[in-house]
């Protein structure tokens, strides 16, 4: 039997689904960050506390940078989503961009924007 080349496209769609509910999540998520940073979430009270009062007074500028930080990956990861879909239409998702084999399934369940094998990211990991 050879190798399977690329995922069918019933694969692909469970991917798709996937994708869309992650990227959901990840846009809301982003959003709100966004009003927390905007102090969008504060009632229109322009108040001096931390957006989350868990943290010490006076780590307010802290607080803005974490949630800076923060969106920013959000919106790296969504960046990632959305070429993946991408990728679902040109059929060319889930394909290693290094070794051009298939990447296993479990891995873009657990990260649906990789583009590289796990033995090819813990490869790199270790050259560096």
């Amino acid at each position: 039997m050879a190798e399977q080349v690329r995922y069918s496209d019933e694969e692909l769609e469970e991917f798709r689904q996937i994708i869309l509910e992650k990227l959901a999540i990840a846009q809301s998520d982003y959003e709100h960050t966004m009003d927390a940073i905007m102090n969008r979430d504060n009632n229109e009270a322009d108040d001096t506390a931390p957006t989350y009062h868990a943290l010490e007074e006076g780590s307010e500028v802290q607080t803005k940078d974490q949630l800076m930080a923060m969106a920013l990956r959000q919106q790296k990861f969504i960046t990632g989503l959305k070429a993946a879909l991408v990728r679902i239409d040109n059929k060319t998702y889930g394909i290693c961009r290094e070794t051009g084999k298939l990447i296993p399934k479990e891995r873009l369940r657990a990260v649906p924007h990789a583009t590289l094998s796990i033995e090819v990211k813990n490869d790199r990991k270790h050259h560096r």
